[in-house]
């Protein structure tokens, strides 16, 4: 296949190979090109069973690579049957590494640039491919593939026609400094070890269970609903002159844990420098993220931080020995991250160009990311219905979270499932998704890609709810299910059915849903006019 993509990415664009291959049993033309000046971007083109939709994958963390891995569309049948043209970039920089934050060209590209291109020239390949266009457009993604998906929706409006936004980086600016430099300082000890290990985290988990699960109902192991729960943790404190065990923490450890799910504050006026820490019940996820398995181990989350504060979030970026002990987190640190987010963030609740070109938009979030704040999701959810009414917003929006979810699949709670069926339906036949059911994976999916099918599709699962009922169907014997309600509505189980099918729930809304805390950067989820560099 020869194109000129000239026209979309400027002198030089083009595809540099093509060649026929097998994705998932289906016959494929994959083809690999360059957007101009470093954009990479891969794409599959089913010779014979495509259905004429077009789907972009997002990328995670920085990106640096094209995956056509489609997450969150567990037992899809069109994905599986190869009905769909997929196409992913890398986001205009090669490897996971920020260096690229210093040149204003591939800070651009990053931000929103490759996404957009190569939705262009997905669709010009797929005119020239076929001799006609896509019918229908699709955008999913998680983590920073979210945020992508967002961009779309707030720059791009009229690129897809459905989109689906998983545990979605949208606040980037401050999620890639305050809160995971927050995280690794307020879990680091005079001595420069981590004060809390991983070896701790169940007792923990297990502590706030004791004290939240029966909340919604039931015990299940799962906090249906984070926001209620209260952690008391005065009965995990050690007896005095009792050296910290397996079966206590001692007072260090213990104020790290308050830390860690307090987030930064301004230390003059105790301003909240984030949306909120992690949630109750997401424990057994920061393993690995900002708990390290021994007290020696680096922490992942200021592997993190300093690669955004070192090359990304600062205009005038800091000396290559930057450290996070030189970071105040304060209001003045705060308010000079403000430059670069029209640049990077995409918290713009002005959907309305969205919406007026018949965009659908599913958000998703598991309650336990230890990553992202789930509520950085409600946010942005409570944003644009505040500025677009409820109403409209309810008319191409729905926000779903995942109880024992962790990042972007994995955790305690049922986490594969499929939001793309649903979306399919309320693009092209109108028909808006109300109970989604997910279900457990199998050992062997968790520790393979967190249970989410790749472009090639999965195992079955039970088909997307008919409007205002979960569906009754099972999988497997014994496998969990469980539906997910449209947001702020919760499963609750009838009592008597069998707590692993999904028709013994009901969608219940909560008797009030309390408002998000004040924190400094509550204008950031305002209407703004984007930067393009």
């Amino acid at each position: 296949m020869k194109a000129d993509l000239s026209a979309i990415g400027g002198d030089g664009s083009r595809v540099t190979s093509a060649r026929e291959t097998t994705n998932g049993g289906a016959l494929v033309c994959a083809v690999e090109g360059q957007l101009a000046p470093s954009v990479g971007f891969v794409m599959t083109l089913p010779l014979k069973t495509w259905t004429g939709r077009f789907l972009q994958v997002g990328c995670g963390g920085l990106c640096g690579r094209a995956s056509l891995e489609v997450g969150a569309a567990e037992g899809c049948l069109p994905l599986q049957a190869g009905g769909f043209a997929i196409a992913s970039t890398d986001m205009g920089h090669q490897g996971m590494s920020g260096d690229f934050g210093r040149d204003p060209q591939q800070r651009a590209d990053f931000a929103h640039r490759a996404v957009h291109l190569t939705a262009l020239a997905a669709k010009q390949l797929i005119r020239s491919f076929y001799g006609k266009p896509a019918a229908r457009s699709y955008f999913t993604g998680c983590s920073d593939g979210g945020r992508e998906a967002l961009i779309e929706a707030q720059r791009y409006p009229e690129d897809f026609d459905g989109i689906i936004a998983g545990a979605g980086a949208l606040n980037f600016q401050v999620q890639n400094s305050m809160y995971h430099a927050w995280q690794a300082r307020s879990n680091t000890g005079l001595d420069g070890k981590a004060v809390l290990v991983a070896s701790k985290l169940p007792l923990l988990h297990q502590a706030v269970l004791a004290q939240c699960d029966k909340l919604d109902g039931q015990a299940d192991g799962l906090i249906a609903n984070p926001r209620a729960c209260y952690v008391d943790l005065a009965p995990l404190r050690c007896e005095p002159g009792v050296a910290a065990s397996a079966k206590c923490l001692n007072e260090a450890e213990l104020e790290a844990v308050r830390r860690l799910y307090d987030g930064p504050r301004d230390p003059e006026t105790g301003e909240r420098l984030t949306v909120a820490g992690p949630m109750p019940g997401s424990e057994l996820a920061w393993a690995g993220v900002f708990v390290p398995e021994s007290a020696s181990q680096p922490i992942f989350s200021e592997r993190i931080a300093l690669d955004a504060l070192r090359n990304l979030s600062f205009e005038t970026d800091p000396p290559a020995d930057f450290r996070l002990a030189d970071l105040p987190f304060d209001g003045a640190t705060f308010d000079r991250l403000r430059a670069r987010r029209p640049l990077f963030d995409a918290t713009n609740p002005d959907l309305s160009a969205f919406a007026k070109a018949g965009g659908k938009l599913i958000l998703w979030h598991g309650w336990s990311d230890p990553h992202i704040s789930p509520l950085n999701t409600v946010a942005y959810l409570n944003a644009v219905q505040r500025v677009m009414g409820a109403a409209q917003a309810e008319a191409f929006t729905r926000l779903y979270l995942l109880p024992g979810v962790y990042h972007c699949g994995s955790g305690e709670g049922p986490s594969a499932v499929d939001f793309l069926t649903p979306l399919l339906d309320w693009v092209e036949r109108g028909v808006a998704p109300q109970a989604v059911v997910a279900r457990a994976p199998s050992p062997k999916e968790a520790k393979s890609n967190f249970g989410q099918p790749t472009a090639a599709g999965a195992s079955a699962a039970p088909a997307a709810a008919a409007p205002g009922a979960p569906p009754a169907t099972t999988v497997a014997p014994n496998a969990r299910l469980r539906p997910v309600f449209p947001y702020p509505a919760m499963a609750v189980h009838d009592g008597k059915g069998d707590p692993n099918t999904a028709s013994s729930y009901s969608g219940v809304l909560p008797p009030s849903v309390p408002a998000l805390p004040a924190w400094r950067g509550d204008d950031f989820f305002r209407p703004y006019a984007p930067s393009v560099r």
